[in-house]
């Protein structure tokens, strides 16, 4: 569609578009050494050093980077000999900031022939986002299927899109600068024109507007729906109108198209929204099977090959092989003894290579049985009971769409109406096969996040220590618990160190999965072989701060302690840890303040120790943050009531362990952490 015009207000002169104003095209001058000669106003907004502070200053000191110097005495030297240059370069801002900007320069020459380079500049991303909105409207206007038109304040046309060219079978260049009336006689041009005038005047638009006529590329009439909107620029000013229109001559017809397509398109939003809220297969299973009941059939089942299930591998089916299935999800849309035919939930099932659910996953395309009859029920029911109990609740048409994600096969979607007496056509398969595609891809991500989750879960559980019931002097209670969706790397250690003395570490790798489970192996293996070496906490740290640099980009905190109960102290050190509890015989309990260090990996800085008096009976807590930190909850709550159960902790450490995971964190958000050691009396 070609641009409109803006009418000339004299023989010389035209109003001004508003494109350059939007895009707030900015100058400056150069002199042949590269000083600022001349400063415009938009250049000043754009960069924010004024006229007095740039004039006469070197552009490459007070504008470009240091490192991007040399490149930038390049390109001044090129324009500077004669060639252009158009391109993006990044300026400094007065804030010390970088602005991408993007230029186009030339070569200017004085009365005296010397050399000066004018650049005329404007914000790169505002110029990138013109360039988006031009080519999106470019896409849509001549990409859809609605005939669009442009008229001037004259009437008269200024461009349409080729779904009009089609409707009206009269191209562009014929009906441009004309009036509607000298292209298409044969419509109701009067009332037309009527139209168009009001929304000019009001600015208000007309829509679903109804015209009977004529256009060249008929042979009879037709009906056709106009809206009419007013085009304005930026500063109101108005330019002109745009109409739509559509051709509705089998409006019944399509309206019972666009109701559908608006049905589709609500049930995958439907879908969208409330399948795939876990990483549960089953949960996912039961999700999918509800929506489908509730927009396309009256049963539904959710079969996944056991494969899956069991192992997290995707097993295809071939040749004559049968097929086990794991029955994760059954569905009704009403009441009805139809859904005890449908493999019990969590059972396995195999099905013959005859059989139509087999078929559908080892040739991974939808099979669709308009009308059910015994013959075909006996390949469907999985015996002859089921096949009975369908055939008793009316089940007349039947579905099954294979769940596919990432090319392959994971199990079938089964449909059957029973209640609805329309049998399932083409476009209900359509239906069913997106939503199915979209229930495989959060399937498989289940399946693979389960696999990792438990790769992780085992590498994890496999590194942490088994924790002694007590140490000389020491009654102690280690606990870990994964967190509910992804496991982390957090650990616990107790160490040896010599009579009397014990080490107590807790740390907390920052990531998720296996690569922060490995790095804690790491770690941990790091801290028993220091440990050996009986350094003092913070020494013992440095150590751990270098190790954790080696690592990449590994950072975790850490917690350190040196139990010494021949001495009756007790020496911490932490890596930004979240600081210990300590609780006395008597029932006070306090957090210990810890010089906080930094994290592990980040390096720098050195760790500081603090000093703990033992007494008989005292309580010492090292944890992770899973345990007290709660999402929309300040930490400082979960830390208040870790420090009031601490005070009432009884006699067993195990129980007390148990009792601090159940009312801090019963469904941790992360993983959890927790050494307990108690001094003897």
């Amino acid at each position: 569609m070609n641009g409109y015009a803006t009418p000339d207000r004299d023989a010389v002169t035209a109003a001004p578009g508003g494109l350059l104003d939007l895009l707030k095209v900015a100058a400056v001058v150069l002199d042949g050494g590269g000083h600022i000669a001349l400063w415009s106003p938009e250049i000043e907004q754009l960069l924010g050093y004024t006229a007095e502070e740039a004039l006469r200053q070197r552009a490459d000191t007070l504008l470009v980077a240091p490192e991007n110097r040399t490149r930038g005495r390049e390109l001044f030297a090129q324009v500077r000999s004669g060639d252009r240059w158009a391109g993006v370069f990044p300026l400094r801002h007065r804030d010390g900031t970088e602005r991408a900007v993007e230029f186009r320069t030339m070569r200017l020459l004085d009365s005296e022939g010397q050399p000066h380079l004018l650049g005329l500049a404007t914000d790169a991303t505002m110029v990138r986002k013109v360039e988006r909105d031009l080519a999106l409207s470019h896409s849509l206007v001549h990409q859809t299927p609605l005939g669009i038109a442009v008229f001037d304040n004259d009437l008269r046309w200024v461009g349409v899109n080729p779904a009009l060219e089609r409707i009206n079978g009269v191209p562009e260049e014929a009906v441009l600068g004309r009036r509607l009336g000298e292209v298409l006689p044969g419509l109701d041009v009067e009332v037309i024109e009527a139209r168009m005038r009001h929304v000019l005047k009001t600015g208000r638009p007309l829509l679903d507007q109804q015209t009977i006529g004529r256009t060249a590329g008929d042979e009879q009439d037709r009906a056709y729906s106009e809206s009419y909107h007013r085009i304005e620029d930026t500063d109101g000013r108005v330019l002109g109108l745009a109409m739509a229109v559509l051709d509705v001559t089998e409006r019944q017809q399509a309206a019972a198209e666009v109701a559908q397509a608006r049905q589709h398109l609500s049930v995958i939003a439907d879908a969208g929204v409330r399948i795939g809220t876990t990483l549960d297969l089953q949960q996912t299973a039961r999700e999918l099977a509800d929506v489908v009941v509730s927009h396309l059939a009256d049963l539904a089942a959710v079969d996944v090959l056991e494969s899956v299930v069991a192992h997290g591998t995707i097993a295809p089916v071939s040749g004559g092989a049968p097929a086990e299935f794991r029955a994760l999800a059954v569905a009704a849309g009403y009441p009805t003894d139809a859904i005890h035919a449908a493999d019990p939930v969590g059972e396995l099932a195999t099905y013959g290579s005859s059989r139509i659910i087999t078929q559908c996953v080892r040739r991974a395309r939808p099979v669709l049985v308009e009308r059910v009859d015994p013959k075909m029920m006996r390949r469907i029911a999985r015996d002859a009971r089921a096949a009975q109990t369908l055939r008793e609740a009316g089940a007349h048409s039947y579905m099954a769409v294979p769940l596919m994600a990432r090319g392959k096969v994971l199990g079938t979607l089964t449909l059957y109406r029973t209640v609805d007496e329309r049998p399932f056509d083409d476009r209900d398969q359509a239906l069913a096969s997106e939503l199915a595609a979209r229930a495989a891809i959060c399937i498989d991500n289940a399946r693979l996040y389960g696999r990792e989750r438990g790769t992780a879960l085992t590498l994890q559980r496999s590194l942490l220590p088994t924790t002694p019931a007590e140490r000389e002097g020491l009654d102690i209670a280690a606990r870990y618990r994964p967190a509910l969706s992804e496991v982390g790397g957090d650990w616990y250690d107790v160490l040896p160190l010599g009579p009397g003395r014990t080490g107590l570490v807790v740390g907390d790798v920052m990531g998720k999965g296996v690569q922060a489970a490995a790095i804690m192996g790491q770690l941990s293996t790091a801290t028993r072989a220091l440990a050996r070496l009986d350094l003092p906490p913070a020494e013992l740290l440095r150590h751990l701060d270098d190790i954790a640099g080696s690592l990449g980009d590994a950072i975790a905190t850490c917690v350190y302690a040196v139990c010494d109960l021949r001495a009756g102290i007790c020496s911490l050190s932490s890596a930004g840890h979240l600081p210990p509890v300590l609780a006395g015989a008597d029932g006070g309990a306090t957090l210990v303040d810890v010089p906080g260090g930094v994290p592990l990996g980040v390096g720098g800085v050195e760790f500081g120790t603090v000093e703990l008096e033992l007494a008989p009976g005292s309580l010492l807590a090292l944890y992770t943050d899973g345990l007290v930190e709660k999402r929309g909850e300040p930490i400082d709550t979960g830390l208040t009531t870790l420090i009031r159960l601490l005070e009432n902790a009884g006699p067993s450490l195990q129980r007390t362990s148990d009792s601090l995971l159940s009312a801090l964190s019963p469904e941790p958000d992360d993983d959890v952490a927790l050494l307990l050691v108690r001094t003897r009396a």
